[in-house]
């Protein structure tokens, strides 16, 4: 079992910047692929972005050059750097893992975060 909790949420202007985490406990980190979805009200839960256990990276097309993922395999820890954020980035984030292959399709993560409420103000 893998343990998931996200953080650093909030609101934020558009144009601003905000950093997201994921503290994972449990089984060990570094085997996991994890990723980045995003769920807005009323919406289906959409990816967002991925990196493997090897650090290869998949992005959404819409997140493209202003999102960052990355992971701290010592500290057990992924992270979402979200830059020039948009009124239609806001979402609830949410991280998960995967024993597998990183890919964009929900249904291959194992493991889910309960999320954190990021809004982007106009």
């Amino acid at each position: 079992q893998v343990h998931l909790v996200e953080s650093g949420g909030g609101l934020v202007q558009a144009g601003g910047s905000l950093r997201l985490s994921c503290a994972a406990s449990g089984r060990t980190f570094s085997p996991y692929g994890m990723g980045w979805f995003r769920q807005a009200p009323g919406k289906e839960r959409e990816f967002v972005a991925a990196i493997s256990r090897f650090g290869d990276v998949l992005y959404a097309e819409s997140v493209k050059g202003r999102f960052t993922i990355s992971r701290d395999n010592a500290k057990a820890t992924l992270f979402l750097q979200m830059n020039s954020l948009k009124p239609e980035d806001t979402s609830v984030y949410y991280c998960a893992a995967t024993g597998r292959g990183i890919s964009a399709n929900a249904r291959t993560y194992d493991y889910w975060g309960q999320g954190t409420q990021v809004t982007v103000s106009s």
